[in-house]
């Protein structure tokens, strides 16, 4: 089959504008809920959620991460570059994510705070873009969340000059080891890795419906710090 004639028609769900949460950090917590199935939506959205985990079980699938996001940034001189990261916390400051401050992301970051967050949760036919200011997380609270991580995953933020050239897989491997002997009981957080927050200034939640008409809306941050909530057309 060709790639244009792929196709699919959503009719999942419906979002109208009395179903909004006046806070677009808590409509994204429903969302998220009910990405992760924990919370929110109706009793037949749970059901059809577990079924459709339980179906990639039996296939030997691992559900996707419903926490991962792209994360869209630009370099100073205005060329943009995308990837997936993590989601590791959302409250009233914004989305929260971890990653290494020397790495292209985080240069382009020092470069310039604008940037942008894509969810998609194929399975509810549902998206959420934002589009805020990154500001870095405190050092403390970059090492609360450091020494939540696994041991392994600790290693590799030292280990891993990331984003720069390595020669090969045995070289990656060789700095992981004497990391590992450096660090024999409890693994410092490194000076150069720790977490950002993007304050949202502009979130968009997707609905897929059928016949392309989707339900969009859109909630802008005023001046007095209150949402301005419309609907865009599709």
């Amino acid at each position: 089959m060709a790639i244009a004639d792929l196709r699919r028609d959503y009719q999942a769900d419906t979002l109208e504008r009395a179903q909004l949460a006046p806070d677009p950090l808590e409509q994204f917590q429903r969302w998220f809920g009910d990405a992760a199935a924990t919370s929110g939506g109706s009793r037949w959205r749970k059901i059809s959620i577990a079924l459709y985990k339980l179906w990639h079980a039996l296939l030997g699938h691992a559900p996707a991460d419903v926490n991962a996001m792209t994360l869209c940034t630009v370099d100073a001189q205005g060329r943009p570059s995308a990837r997936t990261v993590l989601l590791k916390g959302a409250d009233a400051r914004g989305f929260i994510f971890f990653t290494n401050y020397d790495s292209r992301k985080g240069a382009e970051l020092a470069a310039n705070p604008n940037a942008a967050l894509t969810f998609y949760w194929s399975d509810l036919e549902r998206q959420v873009c934002v589009a805020g200011t990154v500001t870095k997380l405190s050092k403390e609270e970059s090492e609360k969340y450091f020494h939540s991580r696994p041991r392994g995953s600790q290693l590799s933020a030292w280990a891993s000059k990331q984003s720069a050239i390595v020669e090969n897989r045995a070289a990656l491997v060789k700095q992981w080891q004497e990391v590992a002997a450096k660090f024999p009981s409890e693994v410092p957080l490194p000076p150069n890795w720790g977490g950002y927050v993007l304050a949202p200034a502009r979130i968009e939640f997707w609905q897929g419906r059928a016949d392309r008409l989707h339900d969009r809306f859109c909630y802008t941050k005023q001046a007095d710090g209150s949402w301005k909530i419309e609907r865009l057309s599709p």
